[in-house]
């Protein structure tokens, strides 16, 4: 795989001591520029299982579903799109015209909702809905749009992380959404959270839609952006927060190769801790 030159700024220079400098991301210096004090902590908080349980948390639009992909496909794990789920709930509430102010009718049916995956010969990772393939339907913008709604009900969550446990148990798993690094896979060896400028993130969804053949306006798309972004927020229930730990990239001038390559850095530092018998076997 072809690397990429880091970019300049803060980002990189940060990614650049934590990979060269030895430090676990807990030893780094905080915003008055002196060293925090205490036990140095890794990035990683326990042994490994079969295999390494990575999260990638972060708002619309930044990327988290195109990492998690590459990175799974790279370290051959499991790529769990917690995203795709709240969508297949959200289709299937629309299919029973539900309305999406009834939490406690809503909550039954996440609960009574088989939501799985599977790959496809062509290596795409496809989602399945009551067991009937449902990948390009959850795509729909309205669909998008009543999954925002859905997801705030804390019913619906705790139905769905229930089956995103079940499915990552094991580990060897990429998972990525908008809590999986605080809720779903709080022990996770490896936490990442990506962020990107909201007109940016707006800009490669409209892009996304716009290939796909369905019409709306920039406009549109950066105001279904910012609500999106205030409803994962404000919510009761797993609100948007960075996780304890979590590696932030900011990726508004980052190709998505480059993210990639930046996350396989710290994948291979653990990997390497791992395999020096380094690794730290301490709990969170």
């Amino acid at each position: 795989m072809s690397r990429h030159r880091r970019p300049s700024g803060h980002g990189s220079g940060f990614l650049s001591s934590l990979l060269h400098s030895g430090k676990p991301e807990s030893e780094a210096d905080d915003s008055s520029g002196r060293p925090r004090r205490g036990r140095p902590r890794t990035a990683n908080p326990r042994p490994p299982r079969a295999g390494l349980t990575i999260t990638i948390d972060g708002p619309a639009g930044t990327g988290k579903s195109t990492a998690a992909r590459g990175l799974a496909k790279q370290l051959g794990y499991l790529y769990l799109d917690t995203g795709a789920m709240y969508r297949a709930a959200a289709l299937k509430a629309l299919r029973a015209k539900i309305p999406l102010t009834n939490k406690r009718v809503l909550t039954k049916l996440a609960n009574a909702a088989r939501i799985t995956f599977r790959v496809d010969p062509g290596h795409r990772v496809r989602v399945l809905l009551d067991g009937k393939d449902v990948s390009e339907e959850i795509r729909r913008p309205e669909i998008s749009e009543a999954a925002s709604v859905v997801a705030t009900i804390p019913g619906v969550r705790r139905a769905l992380v229930r089956q995103q446990q079940r499915i990552g148990a094991q580990g060897r798993v990429v998972a990525e959404g908008r809590d999986t690094g605080t809720v779903v896979f709080p022990r996770a060896e490896l936490k990442f959270f990506l962020t990107a400028d909201a007109s940016e993130r707006a800009r490669r969804r409209w892009r996304e839609l716009r290939d796909a053949g369905h019409a709306m306006s920039y406009k549109e798309v950066l105001l279904e952006t910012k609500r999106r972004d205030r409803r994962d927020r404000e919510r009761m229930d797993s609100p948007l927060v960075p996780a304890k730990r979590a590696i932030r990239v900011n990726n508004t001038r980052l190709q998505s190769s480059q993210v990639l390559d930046t996350l396989m850095d710290y994948v291979h530092r653990i990997q390497r801790r791992v395999a020096g018998g380094c690794f730290d076997r301490r709990p969170l």
